[in-house]
């Protein structure tokens, strides 16, 4: 599978500081120097104990289309300093590795937003071998985090479970991972469902990764995958029978895409609609696929996104090619027909919809597809 960079949305990346991180926390880091176990190309021996949703889904799996019922308990303050570096961390990988999204980004603060929240962060998976969703949702949960529920995608062979955040002990009056904490929508490969040959790829690559399932965010903060750079051959047989689990391979637990909350925006852009024609009229490609607007049965729910950025792979067989990576999406949340008389000032963010939407969801998928990143634009 050939993909050109000259599809592509060109933007500039403006050089970023990276801040520092807390000195320590002793969940993420336990056992650091012990551990017997590595992150493939980094040299780090590393343990730790990802917690396991078993015990805590049927408790907290909730109705996407209800209103909130109040966030936990915050995290106490040094805990969310540091949950909050891990995702400014990730952020910068992810903009450092996808142009358009930074543009975007720009472009929206251009026009006078100086506060963008964040909706939510996505993230995938490979569900074997423990590398499924608890080994990204562990880092979440030990902050704070409460998973509230699934959603399946049988044609895609793909679950996915979201979790909403905690209340903020600080405040959350920033922009962007310094805004209101948001939603994770994490998803894997339903990998035991795929052909022999397929499951065969996962497997040893998943299998050899020593301990990097269970620092899953770190290699999303870091920017590395934690299994060996596989062969072109391989990428190419997964394509074919699964776009996500290609993208997987060769993006691992990076950052799938940031989400602008359209409602929170204060100018004409907090309707999705107007965001989405500001976008495309600066020169964006948008994700087509079921219509540019993807919307809830419900009405309440509207989501867009732009179509995956390409980045050079370079194999382990010395092949080098274009691979779909991350991509931006937009998220309007209407306000619940219970509190359609609250004044607009006073609505907040749990008088509107909440969750996910499997329809829409499955479209937004598409972002990475071949079929998109090929599009031509009318």
């Amino acid at each position: 599978m050939k993909l050109s960079t000259a599809m592509f949305s060109p933007a500039r990346i403006v050089p970023r500081r990276h801040p520092d991180v807390s000195s320590t926390h002793p969940t993420f880091f336990k056992n650091l120097a012990s551990s017997e176990g590595s992150i493939s190309s980094l040299g780090l021996s590393m343990a730790t104990h990802p917690i396991s949703l078993n015990s805590r889904r049927s408790l907290c799996v909730s109705s996407s289309s209800k209103a909130g019922d109040g966030a936990p308990p915050s995290p106490p303050q040094g805990a969310e300093l540091f949950m909050r570096s891990v995702l400014q961390s990730m952020e910068i990988a992810y903009l450092n590795r996808n142009p358009t999204a930074k543009a975007v980004l720009d472009l929206v603060r251009s026009a006078g937003e100086d506060q963008i929240s964040y909706d939510h962060l996505a993230f995938r998976a490979f569900g074997v071998n423990d590398h499924g969703i608890d080994s990204m949702a562990s880092f979440f949960l030990e902050h704070g985090y409460t998973p509230r529920e699934e959603l399946r995608f049988p044609a895609k062979k793909l679950r996915a479970l979201w979790f909403s955040p905690p209340k903020s002990s600080l405040g959350g009056a920033g922009s962007r991972v310094q805004g209101p904490l948001p939603r994770i929508f994490i998803s894997e490969l339903l990998v035991d469902q795929m052909s022999p040959q397929a499951q065969e790829i996962i497997r040893r690559y998943t299998s050899i990764s020593a301990s990097g399932n269970k620092y899953a965010a770190l290699a999303s903060a870091l920017g590395t995958l934690t299994w060996e750079r596989p062969l072109h051959s391989e990428f190419q047989l997964l394509a074919r029978e699964s776009e996500y689990a290609a993208w997987t391979l060769v993006n691992g637990y990076a950052l799938n895409h940031v989400t602008i909350s359209a409602h929170q925006l204060k100018s004409t852009l907090r309707s999705i609609n107007n965001l989405n024609k500001f976008i495309e009229d600066n020169g964006f490609k948008l994700n087509s696929k079921g219509g540019v607007l993807k919307v809830s049965p419900d009405g309440l729910l509207q989501q867009s996104s732009t179509v995956a950025d390409s980045f050079p792979f370079q194999f382990s067989d010395g092949v080098t090619e274009a691979v779909p990576c991350s991509y931006i999406e937009f998220a309007e949340r209407l306000v619940l027909p219970q509190f359609q008389n609250l004044p607009e000032k006073e609505v907040k963010e749990i008088h509107r919809r909440d969750g996910f939407e499997v329809g829409n969801a499955d479209k937004i998928f598409e972002s990475t597809s071949k079929e998109q990143l090929t599009r031509r634009v009318a």
